[in-house]
């Protein structure tokens, strides 16, 4: 038996600084998976100079904080999108040891839905700084993500009964194919419409992604989301310029966003909070 997150007091803290560490890496993936590069070599580097990175150097925001966010070689700007990164992976995992999504069956064994959530958490933070940088969405990221989260979904049903292990699985295929064809169909109609597609194909991926691991309501519920904060946010920007008429910005920071949401508050809250807010008594 798996203790449960309860039992390990240190936790928290445990799980603040391994998140920083992860975060760290997921920089890495954000910046060298588009460029083609391996992930592990050459080590930690200034992408200006080349100079290899010293570990003190490599510490997750406290080696910002010492360097003043400047190659001590070279003098160049280390942008603070890298201590925000691990700040928010770091928060992210503190967030997930107390996470009930709703999607994982109703008796899920808690040390293992915290593992799981740490996975999806991690997984979507390199696709949303990769979308936001070149609008894109790697598909072996997304199909790997994926299949993780249909081998999460059969060990968490099959922990709970073989009968329920069959179910998740079946609802969560069920929901990869529906939210990977429901995307494709509505980006064919907007070039059908407009002349060009409403949506990435990326997008139609994450999606799937985002269905094996939340199940049918939670990708819908993902996607009521997306389409809210993506609206609010395209329109703030066209009304003080940051966005051009029709300039594209990125939909998978938004699915991402609301995929870790529904995972983080659980699918009961948000159907309570969108049926008052969309039906008030």
């Amino acid at each position: 038996m798996l203790p449960a997150p309860a039992a390990i007091p240190a936790l928290p803290w445990l799980a603040a600084l391994f998140g920083a560490c992860i975060g760290s890496f997921l920089n890495v993936v954000a910046w060298r998976l588009p460029r083609q590069e391996s992930l592990l070599r050459p080590g930690s580097h200034c992408p200006r100079c080349g100079t290899p990175l010293a570990w003190f150097e490599n510490l997750p925001v406290l080696g910002w904080l010492w360097l003043r966010a400047r190659c001590r070689h070279c003098g160049a700007a280390i942008a603070p999108r890298y201590p925000l990164v691990e700040l928010l992976t770091a928060g992210l995992w503190v967030a997930a040891l107390s996470a009930q999504p709703g999607t994982m069956g109703p008796e899920p064994q808690p040390l293992l839905l915290v593992l799981a959530g740490w996975l999806l958490l991690s997984w979507l933070i390199p696709l949303t700084l990769i979308d936001l940088d070149r609008l894109w969405l790697p598909e072996p990221l997304c199909r790997t993500g994926l299949l993780l989260g249909l081998a999460c979904t059969a060990v968490l049903g099959w922990n709970q009964g073989a009968a329920m292990g069959r179910e998740l699985l079946f609802h969560h295929l069920m929901a990869a194919g529906v939210g990977l064809v429901g995307f494709e169909a509505v980006s064919a109609l907007g070039e059908r419409l407009v002349g060009k597609p409403a949506l990435g194909l990326g997008d139609a991926k994450l999606a799937a992604l985002l269905g094996a691991w939340l199940g049918l309501t939670g990708l819908g519920l993902t996607v009521v989301l997306a389409v809210f904060s993506g609206a609010l946010v395209g329109m703030l920007g066209r009304l003080t310029g940051r966005l051009g008429k029709q300039q594209p910005f990125p939909f998978g920071p938004f699915l991402a966003a609301g995929g870790a949401a529904v995972w983080l508050l659980g699918k009961d809250l948000w159907l309570a909070w969108l049926g008052g807010l969309l039906l008030p008594v």
